[in-house]
């Protein structure tokens, strides 16, 4: 009896593997050697395995299982976490200039493949395929800026008050530094983080999104291969794919010097606590609620292209989405107007097609986010001016796609949950106002502080609004919408984003330092007017 059972669990899992794959999928995942008729080992510590639970990855376009991988067992993760220490202790006897040449090398194995990982990116993530590709790119563009980075690992000299003594400040690299990243960036995210973090001197264990695996796994299959080539140990950068369990094995271990998490407020704030209880270091980019404003004197065919993009791009699933607009009453009609002009003629589709600029939300529990959000809105009596529904149409009925929607809530308090709680869905909050006070006091009066943009050719209201008095976040824009990042510039928000920086920042500065916030401000210069007085001298 026990050997029927066996033999019908095999031939079972037979079944399941040889499953029909599109070929829209099975081109893509052969092109980064990604096996489509096996289950995918997904532990890498140098050597490929995994003998966990079976994670599916599945194509949010189509509904399709892409492929299934094998996730860590604790005793995976135990080992891999020991070779990840033992390779940090090679790669912090290597010469900076030597890691950065090495990083050349990733950078120029990752923008070989940047092409068909930006593919991989928009198959089991779902955002459009330029954006996919994009991603990529930014991967390929830190790498170049930690090479340059590994040539500036400078110290400090201090003047010492004792005669005939000198005080060296030497950066050393600090230890493993624990990568989770979350399913919106499955690429771009770990490249922040691994670059600067290998440039440094030290070895990365990535967990990524149980979502996204197989942008991981290709990712790592390309470092792993100039690794080998450099004699470097794969653990250098390993790989544990997961459930919640095996992230907070990472979180809690005490051999993972630093965790940076990318994810939610609320599980931000389990791992902020569990790291800190053990001394850890961390770095948190949590949620973000992020508004535009529209000053009277605002150039609209500027700002109204600029929040449609903020708002409907990635199907509103970036951490800098623009989820709230605030309008000047003199000019609110108008722009909302044309706002719900350009809503009309978005076209959902197969983001893997070069036209399609809009893609579907990433999972089916996204759907219930964006339906449960939606029907609260109504609920409360919120004008709904565009989109509130999925897509009907038969060749969108297998994927995750909703219409980007603009309401206009019942209240404009902005401590009320429509405005205060971020919905990670293609809706955008609109209110009025009639003094730029009373903007900022809306932009800052919710939790998250990552990213704001005012729209004004009025130098006064910039002044205000990058000022002490104005707006609160970590990126203040003006005259530039909220989505984004460059590399050069620090990335980060303030409050319960987390208060951490990425990018555009001193490899020993990984966190805002001292008791001063800290933010970004791209400007553009096109429309301001320069005669004016930063400061209102009336």
């Amino acid at each position: 009896m026990l050997s029927s059972s066996k033999k019908a669990v095999t031939s079972l899992r037979s079944v399941r593997l040889t499953r029909h794959l599109s070929s829209r999928a099975s081109t893509i995942l052969s092109s980064l050697e990604i096996p489509t008729s096996t289950e995918i080992p997904g532990v890498f510590d140098g050597q490929w395995k995994g003998t966990g639970d079976v994670m599916e990855s599945v194509c949010p376009t189509t509904g399709e299982v892409l492929a299934r991988v094998q996730s860590a067992t604790p005793q995976e993760l135990h080992g891999t976490l020991e070779r990840t220490k033992e390779a940090h202790h090679v790669l912090r006897s290597i010469p900076a200039p030597r890691r950065g040449e090495i990083l050349r090398q990733i950078r120029e194995a990752l923008a070989a493949k940047r092409d068909v990982l930006g593919a991989l990116v928009s198959l089991e993530m779902g955002k459009i395929k330029t954006e996919g590709i994009g991603e990529v790119q930014e991967f390929v563009d830190i790498c170049d800026y930690a090479v340059g980075l590994s040539r500036m690992m400078n110290g400090r000299v201090v003047a010492s008050e004792r005669p005939g003594h000198s005080i060296l400040e030497v950066p050393n690299p600090l230890g493993v530094v624990g990568v989770l990243t979350a399913f919106n960036f499955p690429v771009a995210v770990y490249g922040w983080n691994f670059s600067l973090s290998f440039a440094a001197g030290n070895a990365n264990l990535w967990k990524p999104s149980p979502s996204t695996p197989l942008c991981a796994i290709a990712v790592t299959k390309i470092i792993a291969s100039v690794l080998e080539k450099n004699g470097i140990p794969g653990a250098v950068s390993s790989l544990v794919t997961g459930g919640k369990d095996v992230g907070e094995a990472v979180v809690e271990s005490r051999d993972v010097n630093l965790v940076s998490f990318t994810g939610s407020e609320a599980v931000g704030r389990v791992v902020g606590k569990a790291v800190q209880s053990r001394f850890g270091k961390s770095i948190l980019e949590l949620g973000g609620n992020n508004a535009s404003i529209i000053m009277p004197d605002a150039d609209l065919s500027l700002a109204v292209p600029a929040v449609f993009f903020g708002a409907v791009g990635t199907a509103g699933q970036r951490c800098t989405s623009t989820r709230r607009l605030y309008l000047h009453r003199a000019i609110a009609q108008q722009f909302l107007s044309e706002l719900q002009r350009l809503y009309g003629t978005v076209r959902a589709g197969d983001p893997l097609v070069d036209s399609t600029l809009l893609g579907p939300l990433h999972t089916s529990t996204a759907l219930g986010i964006y339906s449960n959000a939606v029907q609260h809105l109504r609920d409360t009596g919120a004008e709904i001016l565009a989109g509130g529904n999925r897509y009907e149409e038969e060749h969108l009925k297998n994927g995750n796609f909703v219409q980007p929607t603009i309401a206009i809530p019942k209240t404009n308090d902005p401590t009320d949950p429509i405005w205060s709680t971020e919905t990670f869905a293609p809706i955008l909050n609109a209110a009025i106002f009639d003094t730029l006070e009373q903007a900022i006091e809306y932009n800052n009066a919710v939790p998250q502080g990552l990213s704001s943009s005012i729209w004004t050719r009025d130098l006064r209201n910039v002044g205000k609004w990058i000022g002490p008095a104005g707006s609160d976040t970590g990126i203040v824009n003006v005259n530039v919408g909220t989505s984004g990042a460059e590399i050069g510039a620090a990335f980060g928000g303030n409050k319960s984003t987390g208060w951490a920086v990425n990018l555009g920042v001193t490899l020993g500065n990984s966190t805002s330092a001292g008791a001063l916030a800290r933010s970004t401000f791209p400007m553009q210069h096109r429309w301001l007017k320069v005669s004016i007085s930063l400061h209102d001298q009336s």
